[in-house]
């Protein structure tokens, strides 16, 4: 008689959850499964961290979309309809509908602290014989700022591209540049913060990090604000997250904190949003 009650009573519980994951409406996130320390399918990027809080804010029952961070990412996700955001792009970004910024960060001169003076320009003495490593996404005008930095100062034969997709059979293949110089095969990096903060407490090398100074040598840019992105249709949940950025700023900076992104000032552009 026991033995039935209990397995009526776990049926009903489970119907009563299955209901009410029925009722909720859905947050597909689009994100990679092997890119920490923005996103993985263990959830243990704070790109995960930060979509389960939104869902469980706005009431929502969390889908993850698992697509390789590449060429293709955001047409095969957002635009398709197969997911309603990404939690992480460029401000003003044209391909999704961007909420507000919710933090700033550089790309980063990385370098062992055993090595003396501060570098942080492209234009130091230094760079002209050291080995650089550089992070590189392709041709066609697509490679990263610091690439086309380095091009137009005419550094190219001791300079060395690590490709942002890499090899995706191994963890987190972005971060081969930082292995490299755990293993001395480059004397500095050029790096995007959240990549060089995250990894960069996790070698077994002491490392130097300096945002790149000046931000800008127009066209190029060296600092972000970072935004989600959405569907462009869906601008109901653009002011839903706004909203909760908002109420949630200071969460926000302590989970990047805890992943060693380094945040600098949120700045307004004209084609961004205005931060309250």
């Amino acid at each position: 008689m026991c033995s039935r009650f209990l397995k009526a009573f776990a049926v009903a519980v489970l119907a009563a959850s299955l209901a009410r994951s029925e009722d909720m409406p859905v947050l597909r996130v689009a994100a990679d499964p092997n890119n920490l320390p923005f996103s993985n399918e263990r959830l243990e990027g704070y790109e995960n961290k930060l979509a389960a809080l939104v869902a469980n804010d706005l009431r929502m029952e969390l889908r993850w979309v698992w697509h390789a961070q590449r060429r293709g990412f955001f047409r095969e996700t957002l635009k398709q309809g197969d997911a309603d955001l990404v939690m992480s792009v460029p401000a003003g970004f044209d391909m999704a509908l961007t909420t507000k910024p919710y933090y700033r960060s550089s790309y980063m001169f990385v370098y062992p602290k055993s090595r003396a003076g501060v570098l942080s320009s492209f234009d130091d003495p230094y760079l002209r014989t050291a080995r650089i490593g550089i992070q590189l996404v392709g041709n066609d005008g697509m490679d990263t700022p610091p690439a086309h930095a380095f091009a137009k100062r005419g550094m190219v034969t001791n300079v060395v591209g690590f490709t942002l997709y890499g090899n995706y059979r191994e963890e987190n293949p972005p971060a081969r540049i930082m292995d490299a110089l755990e293993a001395r095969e480059i004397d500095c990096a050029v790096v995007w913060g959240p990549l060089a903060g995250y990894f960069a407490k996790r070698i077994a090398v002491p490392l130097t990090l300096v945002a790149v100074s000046p931000a800008s040598e127009p066209p190029l840019r060296y600092t972000f604000n970072i935004a989600m992105g959405v569907r462009r249709k869906n601008a109901e949940l653009q002011g839903k997250l706004n909203e909760w950025i908002v109420s949630r700023r200071q969460d926000i900076r302590t989970i990047l904190e805890e992943y060693g992104i380094p945040q600098l000032p949120i700045e307004v552009r004209s084609t961004e949003r205005k931060v309250d």
